[in-house]
């Protein structure tokens, strides 16, 4: 799984560098398998400045190239052939380099001098889309008159780089399938290894979520409440679908998501933001405004997001309306309930599921997304409305989307927290070394356990949902561990160990060595039957007995 570190300090605050920052995750238990850095834009316009055409006239001999020269801050300006019908004296251009290695829809492009037409070339005057800055090829890209000559183009568009993670997540850890689940980790850690460092986590507040208007109402039913434990959903209306901001895909691209539009793309912030799948339906397609979530008929056909028809299985749980399926649930969309540039009314569903029906599902469809990756582990089932807030939130904001619906939440069977007694000296047995009371207690509560009861020689706590693996007494011990520091656990002077006696030579061995040489020397292996009772006998005939 990728984390951003750029994305991960949206949620904690602190000075470590990304390096140490991996050491500390790998040591808590999340395993960083390689670092990765990420650039903006491919290349990172290395060699790439801000130059001004200082003089501009056509090449002899050609009656589209012009030979330009080109200020970029140094002694003497560079001539540069350019081709652009929109070059002109005066100009503040974008000039790469020669050495510079530019990326043009995806393929390297080399800039070296070159002789044109007679002309020496000292760069490339560029076009916004040979730059990635955008789309157009109609022409160089012109900047402001204000853009300061010799500046590099890195530094005047503010490009970032990223450092990328990619953590080996074990299955039992479907907390830290997100940059919050993360970062949770990594400010716990940080407080109980490194108290010299400054660590501040938070998570992003959904105070500010309010419904604007009850204009559009749709129903929820769970047909099958064992396989969808929780299922919540809000509408918005007067959405605004087209491309998402620049912060926004940059964030989904560092992790390996393409950017859709800004409704399906706020869906796959909000997963790896705080890792549950969100769905968003065009609300419109919704038939008789109502969610029904159940199995269809054995081999009725679906057909998913990628085109393809599938015959469902009657164990599949599927999210439909009053007449037909939409989704298969956790797992893929239908076709025909997307999101489209046409779309103006959203439904959004935020549900927990049964882990053991989206994993198989999952694998007989041969489908394996970032949702059925969570699901089939097992989602928190408290986190759903959150969500929901989070991504209403962020579709006001980013597409001008009115919330028309009170949020509906169907739970028809609440689960309640998991409450475990911890020992003190059950910790230190297992531990092998005494860890503090205090200490014991404050890295539970900054992994967001909450302290029931306090005894004397025990703790009483209740496990947050999203720690589905967490069920006893030793796991909250694991937990303590892995923050408090597995290298921090000293070792003993003395070595305990048993001593096991075998006479030599092996009997045994040497019988199989004697076997094998016989055999291999044309002999015969005769296996005979084991002994017993001679009762088993008394039936047989007397003329049998005597053959035996």
């Amino acid at each position: 799984m990728k984390i951003s570190t750029k994305w991960l300090r949206r949620y904690i605050e602190t000075s470590l560098d990304p390096f140490e920052i991996s050491e500390i995750l790998t040591e808590s238990g999340l395993e960083v398998e390689s670092i990765e850095t990420v650039e903006t834009i491919k290349g990172g316009l290395k060699g790439v400045v801000i130059g001004q055409v200082v003089a501009c006239q056509k090449l002899p001999d050609s009656d589209h190239l012009y030979l330009t020269q080109v200020n970029i801050g140094k002694e003497i300006p560079l001539s540069v052939v350019c081709g652009a019908p929109n070059v002109a004296e005066g100009q503040k251009v974008l000039l790469a380099t020669v050495g510079t290695t530019l990326y043009f829809k995806n393929e390297p492009l080399f800039i070296k001098k070159a002789k044109i037409r007679g002309a020496i070339s000292e760069g490339m005057i560029c076009a916004e889309d040979e730059l990635g800055l955008g789309t157009s090829h109609d022409g160089i890209m012109i900047l402001p008159p204000d853009a300061p000559i010799g500046m590099p183009a890195a530094q005047y568009f503010h490009l970032d780089e990223d450092v990328v993670f990619e953590i080996g997540l074990t299955p039992n850890r479907t907390d830290a399938t997100s940059h919050i689940g993360v970062a949770r980790d990594l400010h716990a850690s940080i407080l109980a290894r490194r108290p010299d460092v400054h660590s501040r986590f938070q998570k992003p507040s959904v105070a500010q979520f309010k419904t604007d208007n009850y204009d559009y109402e749709i129903d929820i039913e769970i047909s099958d409440p064992h396989a969808c434990i929780r299922y919540s959903g809000i509408t918005l209306s007067n959405v605004h679908v087209g491309e998402s901001p620049s912060w926004l895909k940059e964030l989904l691209q560092s992790v390996g998501i393409r950017p859709i539009n800004n409704v399906v793309d706020i869906t796959n912030f909000v997963l790896m933001e705080m890792g549950q799948p969100l769905h968003a339906f065009d609300a419109d397609k919704i038939k008789g405004k109502k969610v029904i979530v159940k199995t269809l008929p054995e081999g009725t056909s679906f057909t998913t997001l990628d085109g393809i028809e599938r015959k469902l299985d009657s164990s599949d749980l599927m999210i439909c309306n009053v007449k037909e399926g939409m989704c298969i649930a956790g797992v893929f969309g239908g076709l025909d309930s997307g999101i489209s540039p046409s779309t103006r009314n959203v439904f959004i569903e935020s549900a927990c599921f049964n882990p053991s029906f989206i994993r198989k599902t999952s694998r007989r469809h041969q489908l394996f997304t970032d949702a059925s990756f969570r699901y089939e582990r097992g989602s928190d089932p408290d986190i759903t409305i959150y969500a929901l807030k989070r991504a209403a939130i962020l579709l006001q904001e980013i597409t001008d989307a009115k919330v028309s619906s009170e949020i509906k939440d169907v739970y028809p069977s609440p689960i309640r927290p998991v409450e475990i007694n911890l020992r003190y000296s059950q910790v230190d047995r297992l531990v092998g070394q005494h860890i503090a009371k205090e200490q014991i207690r404050f890295i539970l509560q900054n992994l967001e356990y909450q302290i029931l009861q306090e005894l004397p020689q025990a703790l009483r706590v209740s496990v947050p949902t999203c720690r589905i693996d967490v069920t006893r007494e030793a796991d909250v011990i694991e937990d303590v561990l892995r923050i408090y520091g597995y290298n921090n656990v000293s070792f003993r002077e003395e070595i305990h160990t048993s001593l096991s006696y075998f006479s030599y030579p092996n009997d045994e061995q040497i019988k199989w060595e004697i076997a094998g040489m016989l055999v291999g020397n044309g002999f015969y292996e005769v296996k005979n039957n084991s002994l017993s009772f001679s009762q088993h006998y008394s039936l047989w005939s007397d003329e049998r007995q005597a053959t035996l």
